[in-house]
């Protein structure tokens, strides 16, 4: 069986935090931006999709991890310790994915605007670990549109009825997605709905839509792990034993080891699937429901 690993701890140099604070005091700043509303602040490129469909025109969202960067290689710089520090609402992922932000709110009382936004999903677990990467089915971000508009309701009581409003009107629409994907997963021959991926990123969809795991490249859910040769070795057995079409990479992934097994076991290599982060403007997949079906037509077209 091929092992997960768990995600490094990262640590956010005291040094840093501290020379944003003195700088913020210096400057006599308010806390506040010059958004008329509220001021939130999200920690990766999904949970600030789903803030903003949440928040309307009622909030300023900034997303400290964008498009297209690896949230297992994050680290904040200056200007987002600022806008934690200055943010009226905090919305995490949590489960690993940005324990970075527990050292850098800790000493100014900044947990108290802080919402895990995967509070309440029932959640994988592989080696005693949670999987992290919740967004991957559309039912699990129902659950965290409704945690976010729960958080910025009670920070924003005057606008809690827009923020319920856009909730329930982005909940519908991933209902919408949830059926797509159903319709897009059912062209491909059941023989071939067997899933390689270059790591363990997908595995919420995989349980949701009835697609078999085979493994993946990197045995972890974190991209900060390696595989081992012995590894990478059964991998290539199974890929060859099970008649895997394809191996699925990622954007934001280094495809190297990929494109090795693929070429060792002649499976078509595929990387363009967004596992870690989001498209960019223009691309279709810069939401979390644009991404999933975009995901879906990919995996489709190549496992067909």
């Amino acid at each position: 069986m091929i092992r997960s690993l768990s995600h490094p701890v990262r640590a956010i140099p005291l040094i840093i935090a501290a020379a944003v604070l003195l700088a913020t005091t210096a400057c006599g700043s308010s806390g506040k931006s010059s958004h008329s509303g509220l001021d939130v602040v999200a920690t990766t490129v999904q949970m600030g999709a789903l803030t903003r469909a949440v928040a309307g025109n009622d909030a300023g969202v900034k997303t400290l991890i964008g498009a297209g960067i690896d949230p297992h290689d994050f680290e904040p710089g200056p200007s987002d310790l600022k806008a934690i520090s200055d943010a009226n609402v905090i919305i995490r992922n949590g489960l690993g994915l940005d324990d970075w932000l527990d050292r850098t709110i800790s000493s100014g009382g900044g947990k108290t605007k802080t919402t895990t936004a995967t509070d309440g999903i029932q959640l994988r677990t592989i080696d005693g670990h949670p999987d992290p990467h919740v967004w991957q089915d559309p039912m699990n971000d129902k659950i965290i549109v409704a945690n976010i508009a729960t958080a910025l309701a009670k920070a924003d009581p005057p606008h809690a009825s827009d923020y319920q409003a856009n909730a329930k009107a982005y909940e519908a629409k991933l209902d919408q997605v949830d059926q797509q994907v159903r319709q897009i997963i059912d062209t491909i021959p059941e023989a071939n709905r067997k899933m390689v991926t270059d790591h363990d990123a997908f595995g919420y969809f995989i349980e949701r839509y009835g697609l078999t795991y085979i493994g993946a490249v990197i045995p972890s859910t974190s991209t900060q792990a390696e595989s081992s040769a012995k590894d990478i070795a059964a991998l290539e057995h199974l890929i060859e034993k099970e008649h895997v079409n394809a191996i699925f990479s990622e954007e934001t992934a280094n495809p190297k080891v990929s494109n090795q097994i693929a070429h060792d076991t002649g499976a078509k290599i595929i990387d363009t699937l967004y596992g870690d982060s989001l498209g960019g403007p223009g691309s279709g997949a810069n939401t979390v429901d644009g991404m999933i079906l975009a995901n879906a037509r990919t995996m489709a077209e190549a496992l067909k």
